[in-house]
């Protein structure tokens, strides 16, 4: 009998050797399109002067003055307001790494991309220092004492920030930083969370990854060896070669000893970050979270009844008293105490959390989420949504001629929204609105042109009849009423114009299968998810007519990895929240224990979110939707009126 095709194939192993060879042709792919700066001449006669640059070294790293004004040509020439020099013997692993977290040649036009480099040398434009507000002499960046690459990695990413579409790579070929060996697990763990990467969860990852390699090369035979030994030479392979832009002076130490390197340097970052939560807390003084513990210790001796208003009997959108509770949870988010119950009725389907959150409440618990203690959290996972950000601005294309000359975004936070937008529509005045202090922040980057921080409706007559687009993208669903929202954004749109909405579906498959884990619910912080019907009709009353909906497109793909997520954090929330008693080491190795195990959930659930996104996009039942709608000029007028 005639053995079945591939019978021998090792499937394990083979998707291993696939997953190696595509991120290593990928990694040379996206070495080759690294600008070099041209070489250094012998003389600097001719190059242009360096005035309003500022180049940022890390200690011990000398740039000579050729490449320096070389550096300074190349940014002027290709419009570059910050410029990551790579020296020439960068490290292997590092190289490999920094291919891995960037492709050049999309870097400088994606807006919302993080700030990358290497960490030894970065030119900066003067005025770009001055938006960012850095304080050099207070950060260890002026001078050449105490500059660490993890200093500069961690201004690159800020600096990014403010110079969004101008920001670059460059190969300096003359510069070089004459070290040699791994960085210490402290210094490598540093570096990490400089890039906005958590060491433990990568070191993990990475241990993992070797163990994995390893069983497959002892069980697997000349597929599991085939996979364990492109992973051993694939430095080479990338990096390797003559006339390559990169010459690590360690290749072939990095090449041959690549196992152990990558063992010893996981096993030393794991080690370090375990020690790290006991050194600080050697030093409270030093802890930036003991102010805060302080404050929610003396916020929390009153208990957390007081931040929820009366239990309502009726549904605040249709009046119904048809009332039941769709999901009662705690605060999966951050973890601070308290419960919280989402009703919903049985006549509009109306989804609301009942009772409802104090104004004092509502500050409590948004607290340290989105600026604070949490906000670089969120800034990374915002800073991730360009495509769903694109799609948004994109919905209006097809609804009018030219392009808007003025774009209201409403709740804006950082500006992530209109910071990508731009891109779609370079010639519309973005401005933004927001209650947090990151709206501030927004305009000092130049995300939005003004920043307006405060409630909504109480710019109703400021900006009234001032704007082409009003956008509310997973905004409605924070407010206390959404009603006086939406008379506010026909208060504010120019006769004829559109208003943009995205919203959570409470009527989504997942919110049903998921339950109280279905992250959408987002307690404390949702206070209303209305049926897409319920939304129609509230905008005809306003006299808006609704142009497109869509489903499928509005779908955000983090059903299952939301699920995995907020699970973990109810089993093992952070041990470090300062609205929590200080934790014990037993508590501390339990959290660590239960995120270590939940790593092979979040891998499959990453899987599945990317087949229910495929589904989604094909069925248009996603898990939240669009609508844009135009306001009417005889019936504005008409509510003007009224009012």
């Amino acid at each position: 009998m005639t053995p079945p095709p591939f019978h021998r194939v090792r499937w394990t192993s083979a998707l291993t050797l696939a997953a190696l060879g595509a991120g290593t042709v990928r990694a040379r792919r996206r070495l080759r399109t690294i600008p070099v700066l041209p070489a250094p001449p012998a003389a600097v006669d001719g190059l242009p002067r360096a005035a309003g640059w500022r180049l940022l070294t890390a200690r011990g790293v000398e740039v000579n003055p050729a490449t320096f004004l070389a550096a300074c040509a190349h940014a002027e020439r290709e419009g570059l307001r910050v410029l990551d020099l790579l020296p020439a013997d960068l490290a292997a692993e590092q190289a490999l790494g920094l291919l891995r977290l960037v492709d050049p040649a999309g870097y400088e036009e994606d807006r919302l991309a993080e700030g990358r480099g290497a960490g030894y040398a970065v030119l900066v434009a003067e005025e770009v220092l001055a938006r960012a507000g850095a304080d050099l002499a207070g950060t260890g960046l002026e001078g050449a004492g105490g500059r660490e690459p993890a200093d500069l990695m961690a201004l690159i990413r800020r600096l990014k920030e403010y110079a969004a579409g101008s920001t670059g790579l460059a190969i300096a070929p003359a510069l070089s930083v004459g070290r040699s060996g791994d960085p210490a697990g402290a210094v490598r763990a540093a570096e990490l969370r400089a890039q906005g990467l958590p060491p433990g969860v990568l070191a993990g990852a990475q241990l993992a990854g070797l163990a994995l390699l390893a069983g497959l090369a002892g069980r697997q035979g000349r597929w599991g060896a085939a996979a364990a030994g492109l992973y051993w030479v694939q430095p080479y392979l990338v990096l390797g070669g003559s006339g390559g832009p990169l010459r690590p002076a360690d290749l072939a130490g990095a090449t041959a000893a690549r196992p152990a390197r990558a063992l010893g340097a996981a096993v030393r970052t794991a080690a370090a970050v375990l020690r790290a939560p006991d050194d600080a807390g050697a030093n409270t003084d030093a802890d930036p979270d003991a102010a805060r513990a302080a404050v929610y210790r003396a916020e929390l001796a009153f208990g957390t009844d007081r931040f929820l208003e009366p239990r309502r009997a009726d549904c605040p959108w249709c009046g119904s008293r048809r009332l039941s509770v769709r999901v009662r949870v705690p605060d999966l988010l951050q973890g601070k105490p308290g419960r919280f119950a989402l009703e919903q009725c049985a006549d509009c389907h109306h989804v609301f959390q009942n009772p409802r959150l104090t104004v004092d409440g509502l500050e409590f618990y948004y607290r340290d989420f989105y600026d604070g203690r949490g906000g670089e959290g969120a800034g990374t996972v915002f800073g991730r949504l360009g495509d769903s950000y694109r799609a948004r601005a994109e919905m209006l294309r097809p609804h009018t001629v030219d392009a808007p000359a003025s774009w209201l975004d409403v709740g804006t936070g950082h500006g992530h929204f209109c910071n990508a937008a731009r891109g779609v529509w370079p010639d519309t005045r973005f401005d933004g609105l927001d209650m947090g202090d990151g709206v501030g922040e927004a305009e000092r980057r130049g995300w939005v042109e003004t920043g307006f921080q405060g409630q909504f409706p109480e710019f109703a007559q400021k900006l009234a009849g001032r704007y082409e687009v009003v956008s509310m993208y997973h905004y409605l669903e924070h407010t206390r009423d959404p009603f006086t929202e939406l008379d506010t954004a026909a208060a504010v749109l120019a006769p004829g114009g559109f208003l943009a909405i995205e919203l959570p579906d409470p009527e989504s498959r997942m919110a049903r299968l998921l339950g109280s884990a279905w992250l959408p619910w987002f307690q404390p912080q949702h206070q209303h998810l209305m049926p897409a019907a319920n939304l129609r009709g509230a905008l005809a009353d306003r006299g808006f007519t609704v142009l497109a909906e869509e489903h499928g497109p509005a779908h955000q793909g983090n059903d299952f990895f939301g699920a995995v997520a907020l699970t973990t954090t109810r089993l093992a929330p952070d041990p470090d929240r300062p609205w929590a008693p200080t934790a014990t080491r037993r508590g501390r190795a339990l959290a660590h224990a239960v995120r270590a195990a939940a790593l092979p959930c979040f891998a499959g659930a990453a899987a599945l979110d990317a087949l229910r996104t495929a589904v989604a996009r094909r069925t248009d039942g996603g898990n939240a939707y669009r609508l844009l709608a135009r306001l009417d000029d005889r019936r504005r007028a008409a509510l003007g009126e009224e009012r």
